[in-house]
């Protein structure tokens, strides 16, 4: 509990400076993209799996981590395990669920016009989170990451696409 508290500090003061620069900067807007890939997934289909009892409560750990975030929109592949990843914020919030296509970052451009000042939660897979923060940093930043790794958070905090700065965290 006390590193979900402390993890929860960092995300009150990564917030609250970007609500500073965004004071200093009135000219922009900046959106927060917070990337995750989804959690443990089980073994009950070979191509589609659901999270297994380590993913459920990694997503339920997930809504703590991020209970001092406002949270406005919901991005996720069509895969139950990304899907299951995130719903426990979308019934937090009372969000729909927004599909993307992983294999193309066009969502990226519409997901931010529409969405500019808002804070997205975008819920990928070890390929496409790391793709996803390059593709809003403008930068080549991350590789895959390795199969066995389910806990990285990125929150890429951009002015315009190609432009931003990331935290990446682990819960």
């Amino acid at each position: 509990m006390k590193f979900l508290a402390s993890i929860s500090l960092v995300f009150y003061l990564l917030f609250s400076g970007c609500a500073q620069a965004q004071e200093v900067k009135e000219e922009s807007t900046l959106t927060t993209f917070i990337l995750i890939r989804h959690a443990e997934k089980g073994t009950d289909d070979p191509r589609n799996p659901s999270l297994n009892e380590e993913g459920m409560e990694r997503a339920q750990n997930l809504v703590a981590l991020l209970k001092h975030v406002d949270i406005n929109v919901l991005y996720s592949t069509p895969y139950k395990r990304t899907q299951q990843t995130i719903q426990p914020l979308a019934d937090k919030y009372a969000l729909s669920i927004n599909e993307y296509n992983p294999s193309s970052m066009d969502f990226l451009k519409e997901a931010w016009a529409q969405n500019k000042g808002k804070t997205i939660v975008i819920s990928g897979h070890s390929n496409t989170t790391p793709k996803v923060a390059n593709y809003l940093l403008g930068d080549a930043k991350f590789a895959d990451l390795n199969e066995s790794e389910y806990d990285k958070v990125f929150v890429v905090t951009i002015n315009e696409i190609g432009k931003g700065t990331v935290t990446v965290l682990s819960y």
